[in-house]
């Protein structure tokens, strides 16, 4: 399974020792907005330049607008960018009929895209027809709507696993639980918060083991050899 970093927070990109391989980075308007940056092409360019900067072989990159004309104007620009920083490109796109237009036109460029938000069986059969290189389903906010994720899950893993079909890469994991789940359905990718990876890398059972281990290390050098 590739874990992609969900952040445009660069500081926050470089993760301690226990953290798994890491193998890019996904953004968002949202998510630029929350690193307290503006939505804007100078933005995205400084975020494929530090992608570079911190060895990621690959990035994804939403657009933030439907004008298919903007968007070929940003796509010239990014890849670019993304060529001379030898990096794999992705461009997200929601998975909604109203953007079809640009989804098309960037397709068009021989771009692979990722249609994002996608929540129901009949959206991922829609982005299997666009033949999109992945979707992107929001776990955590399908659940929290009260949804039963995994029947959709199984339905993404499917079609991943036919000749043309998306790879899933799951977004909004919100537990290590929801994350094995996806391990062992067979998921192409997840995409995770940078906080979420550092504070799974270690396990309280895993301390309390450790410091069992010490603990019986010290009491038997009391015994006579």
């Amino acid at each position: 399974m590739k874990i992609y970093l969900d952040s445009a927070q660069v500081s926050t990109w470089k993760l301690p020792a226990g953290c798994p391989a890491i193998q890019g980075v996904t953004t968002n308007p949202s998510l630029v907005f929350q690193a307290g940056l503006p939505v804007n092409l100078p933005t995205y360019l400084q975020l494929i330049q530090a992608a570079a900067d911190h060895g990621m072989p690959e990035l994804m990159l939403q657009l933030p607008s439907n004008d298919a004309t903007l968007a070929l104007h940003w796509l010239e620009k990014l890849r670019t960018a993304a060529d001379t920083a030898k990096l794999v490109l992705t461009i997200k796109l929601p998975c909604h009929p109203d953007w079809l237009p640009t989804i098309s036109a960037v397709q068009a460029q021989n771009q692979a895209i990722l249609l994002t938000g996608l929540s129901n069986p009949v959206q991922l059969l829609w982005a299997s027809s666009l033949q999109a290189a992945y979707v992107a389903p929001y776990v955590g906010r399908l659940a929290a709507d009260g949804r039963d994720v995994w029947p959709l899950m199984q339905a993404c893993v499917s079609q991943q696993n036919s000749s043309q079909g998306p790879k899933l890469l799951a977004a909004s994991i919100k537990s290590p639980e929801v994350l094995t789940r996806l391990i062992a359905c067979g998921a192409a990718a997840v995409t995770l918060p940078p906080a979420s990876l550092i504070a799974w890398s270690s396990d309280a059972l895993t301390e309390a083991a450790m410091e069992q281990f010490e603990l019986d290390t010290s009491k038997s050098l009391q015994f006579k050899a």
